[in-house]
């Protein structure tokens, strides 16, 4: 066939072979080969065309399906293949002339169903192959969460954000013969449950009295970081990531990170974000990764080095963030001349010399310079007063 093999992905719910439609059925069977998971072959009637399992990891098969020229190949996939399945995977890398996507109704899909809950104002995570802690990140009161895999150890991680009460419901086999459905909260659910490989977890979210909130917009409360002090404060933070404007996709720099709190709240404000953390010292860099895990974003990458001469390393940032090291030799222009067109670039100055640089930087570069001045209220004696933080110096540029 001109162009490369054609790729069929089909999705299969546990219901099996007889769930799927006439026309799925028919694109199975008119296939040279089939991939899917063991659990998924199984499924198959006697006659099928011959099975292949996915191998761990799944990357070198992938590509041997983009590079192939000729055939007929069918993918099975669990419920929808375009809902975190491999039918995104393959249409991120396959022109749409070779690929066909057959969907099933989704775990998801089905969850809402049973619980009675519309889709459009639910969240749905997966920690298939992922860290449970990204379940963190949307732990909100009043939030609906549907959850693809680890039950138990997701269950750990509603408990540890203070949100011990939420409605804590595990949905098995969906759809299938086997279909069992336990709810509990996420305080008195059994740790040592054992679950069935097809499993999706269902959350309502609540509160403990007392547990911290921790919303996805940016600003959040300082004592939400683990940090010796190299914090951007809350205030401060939340004009810096208003500045910087998340878009989805982009990746920052978050370069002198310290707690790493701009890069977290980044990608905490936008899912489909990327962030490199770029931090010199280890102690800092250990504590970073901390904090990215217990607010929900493992997925921040942390660079340990010393900036500029790290950079190099680190992609091409959609948009830079300068904290620490900003008097550094070379370290504004190395960031400028790594940054995208059409980028933004925001630093923070506390000190004169700072500042000095900063109006350099304006003078150059065009852009806009703000000061940020915040007090808090605070007791003095018998009475309270206005306790100044320190000034804030903010430079924000688009390069052209």
């Amino acid at each position: 066939m001109n162009g490369g093999a054609r790729i069929i992905v089909v999705g299969i719910g546990a219901d099996g072979w007889t769930g799927l439609s006439a026309h799925a059925q028919s694109a199975v069977l008119a296939c040279d080969e089939v991939i899917g998971s063991s659990r998924q072959l199984e499924l198959l009637p006697q006659g099928a065309p011959p099975g292949r399992t996915w191998p761990s990891p799944i990357g070198p098969l992938v590509d041997e399906l983009v590079a192939r020229e000729h055939g007929h190949v069918c993918v099975l996939a669990s419920g929808n293949p375009m809902l975190h399945g491999i039918g995104a995977t393959l249409a991120r890398r396959l022109a749409p002339a070779r690929l066909e996507v057959i969907s099933h109704p989704s775990a998801f899909a089905l969850a809402c169903a049973r619980l009675g809950w519309s889709e459009a104002n639910v969240s749905l995570v997966s920690t298939v192959a992922r860290p449970p802690e990204m379940v963190a990140r949307f732990l909100q009161p009043g939030r609906r969460i549907v959850v693809y895999g680890a039950g138990n150890e997701v269950a750990e991680v509603v408990r540890a954000a203070g949100c011990g009460p939420s409605r804590f419901v595990v949905l098995e086999q969906l759809g299938g013969p086997g279909e069992r459905i336990r709810e509990a909260t996420a305080t008195t659910w059994a740790p040592a449950t054992e679950l069935d490989p097809l499993h999706a977890i269902a959350i309502e979210c609540w509160r403990e009295p007392g547990a911290p909130l921790h919303p996805l917009v940016p600003g959040l409360p300082d004592d939400a970081y683990e940090h010796d002090g190299a914090l951007t404060k809350r205030h401060v933070r939340a004009a810096t990531l208003a500045a910087l404007a998340p878009t989805p996709g982009a990746l920052l720099w978050d370069v002198g990170a310290g707690s790493g709190s701009i890069a977290i709240e980044w990608l905490r404000s936008e899912p489909t974000a990327r962030a490199i953390a770029v931090e010199q010292r280890d102690d800092r860099a250990r504590r970073i990764a901390r904090n990215a895990n217990r607010l929900g974003v493992p997925s921040l990458e942390v660079l340990v080095g010393h900036a500029p001469d790290t950079l190099a390393s680190a992609g091409t940032p959609d948009a830079v963030f300068v904290g620490g090291g900003l008097t550094t030799d070379g370290l504004i222009d190395a960031c400028w001349d790594s940054l995208k067109a059409g980028g933004r670039l925001v630093a923070n100055a506390v000190t004169i010399q700072g500042e000095q640089l900063l109006h350099r930087a304006l003078a150059s570069h065009g852009g806009e310079l703000a000061r940020i001045e915040v007090s808090h209220a605070e007791p003095i004696g018998g009475f309270t007063a206005w306790r100044p933080a320190l000034p804030i110096v903010q430079w924000s540029v688009e390069k052209p």
